[in-house]
């Protein structure tokens, strides 16, 4: 019973993607415009000032991940300080989720691709299905302290899922860690942006915000890194 309860959750899922990006409007609505990142980063700004140092975010828990911590709250910013929210935000029927970064300092725009949230959540349920009859995930290897890459196979994967990076356009593989959540594994980025930022960075800090730094997107669910020898690495906690 339990095992198709899961799978009529992946087929409303499935469904509700199909319903939630019109064909017409997907090309569109993919697309992360500057203008409308700047709109949106003077709203921002504006409502801050005018509300006592307030952002227009909406509550997520304490232990939210850094980069999906803050998503911006368009109702509180439209229409009084934005007409609407844009058209290449979720909100209104596009792929990209807006959210802030660096809240306590400098507060700032940036982009998450829910397409990746659907890959992850896919990857996932077929994670707890087989979980539910085989107890542990489907170890392939370790690649570094509770971090695992998976056995796809197993999983019924023909192919190794992967997820296109916001920052290179190439694939980015997935990773586990002991609890059996799904990352994102952000190396093939990082280690392009550390051979231009050579020496920049100590071993033991994280190094994540690099990628951020000159992209409208953040590195969403993702693990620490830092670096090691010039090449990214996962951070021990």
């Amino acid at each position: 019973m339990k095992k198709i309860h899961i799978i009529l959750i992946f087929c409303c899922i499935s469904v509700l993607t199909g319903c939630m990006y019109p064909k017409e409007n997907m090309k569109q609505n993919a697309v992360p415009y500057e203008d409308q990142l700047q709109v949106v980063q003077k709203a921002i700004t504006t409502y801050k000032e005018q509300n006592g140092g307030i952002l227009p975010i909406k509550t997520r828990d304490m232990s939210t991940p850094i980069y999906q911590k803050y998503p911006i709250d368009f109702q509180k910013i439209a229409p009084r300080y934005i007409q609407e929210a844009p058209g290449n935000a979720y909100e209104s029927g596009g792929v990209y989720q807006y959210v802030l970064i660096d809240v306590e300092t400098n507060p700032t725009v940036k982009l998450i691709d829910i397409r990746m949230v659907e890959q992850i959540q896919e990857l996932s349920l077929k994670l707890r299905m087989y979980r539910d009859e085989h107890r542990y995930p489907p170890f392939k290897k370790v690649i570094s302290d509770g971090v695992y890459e998976l056995d796809y196979k197993k999983l019924g994967y023909k192919d190794v899922p992967q997820v296109t990076s916001p920052y290179s356009g190439k694939g980015l593989p997935f990773v586990i860690n002991e609890k059996g959540e799904v990352f994102v594994d952000y190396r093939i980025d990082l280690y392009e942006v550390l051979k231009k930022n050579e020496g920049q960075f100590k071993e033991g800090e994280d190094i994540r915000n690099i990628l951020s730094k000159d992209s409208p997107f953040v590195p969403a669910y993702s693990l620490p890194y830092t670096v090691k020898d010039g090449e990214p690495i996962f951070l021990k906690s």
